[in-house]
């Protein structure tokens, strides 16, 4: 049974602070209000990233590829417990090893279809068992795991339909170097999300 407040975006004012809530089904339009989500980066215990490739069905960039997961913390749900809700529901496994690891990324972005994501996202990294990985269909289509290095090549290449906030990401990422060092910044996010 889903949850009435998980079904609902977190909206934000200019200063990022809550201003209210929105059905996550209306909140993706052409007038896209600023809201919170969230990205995941999975990595197997050999250091692999689980790269995903959204679903054909999705209303936002359908069919594009990108990091490991996606999604947007319930009205008082706190981030870690909100990418676990995520992960197990996209990807079917649990994690460990959960960091927040760029706690003030956002960004805005139009897709070909004018639909606009403009989210403040924090970016976290886990680890999970390859095995333990059921891809939800109606989340994604399809997945691989792929070294670190090989996904920054990729997405600095251009040869891939990369998601916008994933490319923006990576080239985050890039700053902070190598996924072994990347540290917890999760004391740096604000009071709702922890």
């Amino acid at each position: 049974m889903r949850s009435h407040t998980r079904d609902l975006v977190v909206l934000l004012d200019a200063a990022g602070r809550p201003t209210g809530s929105m059905p996550k089904d209306d909140v993706h339009t052409s007038q896209t209000p600023f809201h919170v989500g969230l990205s995941c980066y999975l990595f197997d215990e050999r250091g692999r990233l689980l790269m995903t490739q959204r679903a054909l069905a999705k209303k936002t960039w359908p069919g594009v590829v990108t990091n490991s997961a996606c999604g947007h913390p319930g009205v008082n749900e706190s981030l870690q417990r909100a990418v676990r809700r995520v992960v197990g529901h996209e990807l079917g496994c649990g994690i460990t090893d959960l960091r927040t690891i760029l706690p003030d990324f956002s960004y805005r972005a139009v897709s070909d279809q004018g639909i606009v994501e403009w989210e403040y996202c924090p970016v976290v990294a886990a680890v999970v068992a390859k095995d333990d990985v059921v891809l939800n269909r109606a989340e994604t289509e399809g997945a691989l795991w792929i070294e670190w290095r090989s996904f920054v090549t990729l997405a600095d290449s251009g040869a891939m339909d990369l998601s916008p906030w994933s490319r923006l990401q990576v080239s985050a990422l890039k700053e902070i170097g190598a996924p072994a060092v990347w540290r917890d910044r999760s004391d740096e996010l604000p009071d709702f999300l922890g």
